[in-house]
């Protein structure tokens, strides 16, 4: 190719050039006509600066000078076309400052949470204090220092969730009774919140991760009078005038033993899912301490009594809130937990 053939094709090129970014009428058809013009690897313009290295030196000063304004030319059109879309195109609508805002989620506490600290305060009233323990437990302080027998069903696989031959994720916070008991000398009065784990089907009143509360009182003369009072006086604190009842039952732990009902809620006591049909509800387990979890935590029993409850505060959240259902506590439904924002 000649010097003048070069700039003859510049020269056409410029004239197809600026008709073709004129004719584009929106920004992508602008891009795509500087696609096809200024491309790095297939533009028009690119392919005849391909062509320079065949020229002689004295021509390609002069084809390199041209390639160079027409770039520039090119450009400038590219830029003012771009700047006539945009001026042409439509204004963005007005903001509608009558428009309502969007609804944004406000947080608020677990309702287990708000069941927790109100179950504390009421107990505190009562002289308890706060005691913890670890989740994962030695089985001895799960079962064996708690009076289970070595063939109870409880220590069985399908119920307990085991980490190793003598480790597990405790089925009950119990295992702070016997801790207590064994770092502090009587009288004792503790509350101890955490969470259990058990092999348990999730339905409407089970879960098989949850919050208990393990209470516990020992001292000289204490009686079922006491635990019964006590119990009874955190009903009525907690739940108002309601209707309460004791059912005489067995924990390995405690003798007597005796469970606590609580007129259900959620029905009035005229029968639902959440109470069974019965009209109750069952908050808590409860007894004397058995003298064989005294003696295995090396206190006296022929001195000291003591009586120990266990409740769920998920299950009373339920009751409390009108909650039908146990797993709504478990679905991390904002929308849920919204309803006790204050």
């Amino acid at each position: 190719m000649t010097l003048d053939e070069f700039l003859t094709a510049v020269a056409a090129l410029e004239t197809t050039a600026q008709a073709r970014v004129g004719a584009a009428g929106s920004p992508a058809e602008l891009e795509a006509a500087r696609t096809e013009l200024l491309g790095r690897k297939s533009g028009r313009l690119t392919e005849l600066m391909r062509a320079l290295p065949g020229l002689s030196a004295e021509a390609r000063r002069d084809a390199g000078a041209a390639v160079n304004r027409l770039k520039a030319a090119l450009e400038s059109a590219l830029e003012e076309r771009r700047a006539a879309l945009a001026a042409a195109a439509p204004a963005a609508p007005a903001l509608d400052r009558s428009m309502p805002a969007r609804h944004q989620w406000r947080g608020a506490k677990h309702p287990v949470t708000l069941v927790v600290e109100e179950i504390i305060e009421i107990f505190r009233e009562l002289s308890f204090t706060v005691a913890t323990g670890p989740e994962a437990e030695h089985d001895w302080y799960n079962f064996g220092a708690l009076n289970f027998p070595p063939e109870h069903p409880a220590m069985d696989l399908h119920d307990t969730l085991y980490l190793s031959k003598n480790a597990l994720l405790r089925t009950h916070t119990s295992p702070v009774q016997v801790r207590t008991l064994q770092s502090y000398p009587p009288p004792i009065r503790i509350l101890a919140p955490g969470n259990a784990f058990r092999r348990d089907f999730f339905d409407a009143s089970h879960a098989p991760v949850f919050m208990q509360i393990e209470g516990m009182a020992v001292d000289e003369g204490v009686s079922f009078v006491d635990l019964k009072a006590t119990l009874t006086n955190f009903a009525t604190r907690f739940f108002g005038a309601t209707a309460t009842r004791f059912r005489p039952s067995y924990f390995p732990f405690t003798e007597p033993s005796a469970e606590m009902d609580v007129r259900c809620t959620i029905c009035g006591g005229s029968g639902c899912a959440s109470c069974k049909g019965t009209g109750w509800m069952e908050i808590l387990g409860s007894g004397m301490i058995h003298p064989a979890v005294l003696e295995s935590a090396g206190v006296d029993s022929e001195k000291f009594t003591g009586w120990a409850f266990g409740m769920g505060p998920g299950r009373i959240a339920d009751l409390r809130y009108g909650i039908p259902d146990i797993r709504l506590l478990y679905d991390s439904d904002v929308r849920f937990l919204e309803q006790f924002a204050t």
